[in-house]
């Protein structure tokens, strides 16, 4: 069975290293971008079985990338979990419309994050 593959979209580049190692240690293929458009383009493609995606992003934001994905038939089951420092709860409200299914603030335990992850990876089998 191949690794089941999440794509991580930050452009925080500290952020994504951290998570990125802890969840490579899990034996998950781990896929990277830094903007909006790289990521459409990355999930479009390599049909990722979870994505973490922030919202404020370069060249098009979390919540459109989100829309655009679940609001198409071939994407629209992989969950998505938007990871970001938007706490307000208009923010939460728009990353719910958008489609998110989990809203996560920074900062946040990195070890229930991983759990939350491997719940959603478990349900999609």
């Amino acid at each position: 069975m191949s690794a089941k593959k999440i794509l991580i979209v930050d452009d925080e580049v500290d952020l994504v290293e951290t998570i990125r190692f802890l969840l490579e240690m899990e034996g998950y293929r781990v896929l990277v971008s830094g903007d909006g458009e790289d990521a459409l383009h990355q999930a479009r493609k390599e049909n990722p079985h979870l994505i973490i995606l922030d919202i404020m992003l370069p060249k098009l934001d979390g919540y459109k990338v989100c829309r655009q994905l679940k609001s198409d038939e071939r994407y629209k089951k992989i969950p998505i979990l938007m990871l970001t420092a938007r706490a307000q709860q208009k923010d939460r409200i728009v990353g719910t419309e958008a489609g998110a299914d989990e809203y996560i603030t920074k900062p946040f335990d990195l070890a229930a994050f991983i759990e939350k992850i491997k719940t959603y990876l478990r349900k999609e089998q």
